[in-house]
């Protein structure tokens, strides 16, 4: 019989040793993924394509907190690592909104657009 264990120490070294590539590909990817969750629901999209890009950011602040833990895990307490997981709940906070109350961002899309079309109007003349 196959047996699959995961050695989660050397795991989390993994993660730790490449800090700098990691978070230079987690923090682009989930605002990026969060950014496009918002706008689909923000255009009354189909709440399918909405589930999915949520799910797709949701993976990527998911994995920008594992990577978090396991700073806090051997004693690393400084800005950057709060600055990443503020980063990283805002983001889950966010894709959980765009998937249970997509009405909230259709709102706040038609506020700016209004905003944005009187203050060009008046640049105009």
């Amino acid at each position: 019989m196959l047996s699959f264990s995961i050695d989660w120490a050397t795991l989390a070294d993994l993660s730790r040793i490449h800090c700098i590539g990691i978070c230079a590909a987690l923090v682009p990817s989930n605002l990026l993924a969060t950014l496009a969750t918002m706008g689909l629901a923000a255009t009354e999209r189909p709440k399918s394509q909405i589930w999915i890009s949520a799910g797709i950011a949701s993976l990527c602040a998911a994995a920008m907190v594992l990577h978090v833990w396991t700073w806090f895990a051997v004693g690393v307490v400084r800005v950057p690592t709060f600055v990443l997981l503020a980063l990283a709940s805002v983001c889950l906070g966010l894709n959980a909104g765009a998937v249970f109350q997509p009405q909230l961002f259709v709102k706040v899309y038609g506020w700016g657009r209004t905003w944005w079309m009187l203050r060009w109007r008046d640049c105009g003349s």
